[in-house]
């Protein structure tokens, strides 16, 4: 797993953010949740210019959203997806290059980073934010952020 062991410290900016919630086992509300918003991007797409795809989620009260950044305020979302004006704030990024299949493992190991470096979380989502196109890049050139709240 190709996954970077020192957090950055990085500044999230606030984000117009549409999401589908799910609340369980995240092994099985993330998959369901990106299926269904995947199916509705292109509806999304039509009166909304997306700038990036994201999960917000809270591992104690099993909440996962998966979800898009937008430029401006959502216009005529379709039905059952929610917004937020996320506010962003202080962030540990590390970042993992390869396949989302990597994904549970590789937040595993975040975790355990943040116990052993004593890294104070607040009481807010963790990120997974995802930079590149997985219909244009090959899996195992696949990035993405993970990024933990941090006080």
């Amino acid at each position: 797993m190709n996954l970077t062991e020192k957090a950055e410290i990085i500044q999230w900016p606030e984000t117009h953010y549409i999401f589908i919630e799910k609340v369980g086992p995240f092994d099985q509300t993330a998959p369901a949740a990106w299926n269904h918003l995947h199916q509705l991007v292109p509806e999304i797409s039509e009166n909304n210019h997306i700038t990036g795809y994201t999960s917000l989620y809270k591992v104690k009260s099993q909440i996962y959203r998966a979800g898009v950044a937008l430029s401006a305020l959502p216009q005529q979302l379709p039905d059952g997806m929610a917004y937020v004006k996320f506010k962003g704030g202080k962030y540990g990024k590390f970042i993992l290059t390869g396949s989302y299949s990597d994904l549970p493992s590789a937040c595993g190991r975040v975790f355990e980073i943040v116990k052993e470096d004593k890294i104070q979380m607040r009481d807010d989502f963790c990120i997974e934010n995802y930079t590149t196109d997985p219909s244009k890049t090959p899996d195992d050139k696949n990035v993405t952020e993970i990024l933990i709240p941090v006080a």
